[in-house]
Order: structure tokens, then C-alpha cells, then sequence
């Protein structure tokens, strides 16, 4: 198990109740929280309030789509999260570039999500603890 300063917190940004509930097991499996949402809008309206350590954003989404919602991010007055990674079934790299151009730190395709997953995690806890 982790130890609670090795805990980050994720939000994850999926339109397909599904698959959000699918990474969120995965992300807590991995022993770490992990908050959804269905839909941009949603996540901005709380993003302050969380502070997440890790914003798995999906491309595709009802209303403000992932590129807009980079836009947003990047507006807002609350810290960024340290890494936002777009994770999307759409292989596009004009969106891709977009994505990275906005703020992204990287662009997952869906099916590459739970090899990758337990790599970024720990990234991000090896990058907080040498902060």
C-alpha cells in the first residue's frame, strides 16, 4: 500500500460513465484518489477546490470538448494541476500538437491508458518527492 505522502490525487474527465468508472478503479487500485466527472463544465467548476495532482482529460466530450477545456484552464486563476494528459480514442496528430501547444503534457490514446497508467503515476510521485 502507499504511503499517504505518496497519495496524488486525479481528476478524470470522461464522458462515458464506463470507462470513467473503469480508470477510477484502475487509479485506485494503484492506491491513489481519484475524482470524476462527466463533462468539462463539471470539472471547472470544482478544479480549484481539488487541486489535482494529475487531470486525465478526455477529447471528446458533450458541450466544451478537451482542447477547450485546456483553454480554460489556462484562464483560470486556480494552479494548474502539474501534468493535464489528454486521453482519447481520436489518433489525430493535428489535435495532438493543438493539445501539447495548450498545456498538455502528453496525449494517450484510450487503448494504451492502463499500460501507461502505473508509469505516470509513479512519475508524479517520484516529481513530488524530489520538489
Amino acid at each position: 500500500m502507499q504511503q499517504p505522502s505518496e497519495r496524488i490525487t486525479v481528476a478524470l474527465v470522461e464522458d462515458d460513465p464506463r470507462i470513467r468508472q473503469l480508470i477510477m478503479d484502475e487509479i485506485a487500485d494503484e492506491g491513489h484518489d481519484c475524482r470524476g466527472y462527466g463533462s468539462a463544465e463539471a470539472f471547472l467548476d470544482e478544479v480549484s477546490d481539488l487541486a489535482p495532482n494529475l487531470v486525465l482529460l478526455d477529447l471528446m466530450l458533450p458541450g466544451m470538448d478537451g482542447l477547450d477545456c485546456l483553454r480554460a484552464l489556462k484562464q483560470t486563476s486556480a494552479p494548474m494541476p502539474c501534468q493535464i494528459v489528454i486521453v482519447t480514442a481520436v489518433k489525430d496528430s493535428t489535435r495532438r500538437e493543438q493539445a501539447l501547444a495548450l498545456g498538455a503534457h502528453d496525449y494517450i490514446l484510450k487503448p494504451d491508458l492502463f499500460e501507461r497508467l502505473p508509469q505516470l503515476l509513479a512519475s508524479l510521485i517520484q516529481a513530488s518527492a524530489e520538489a
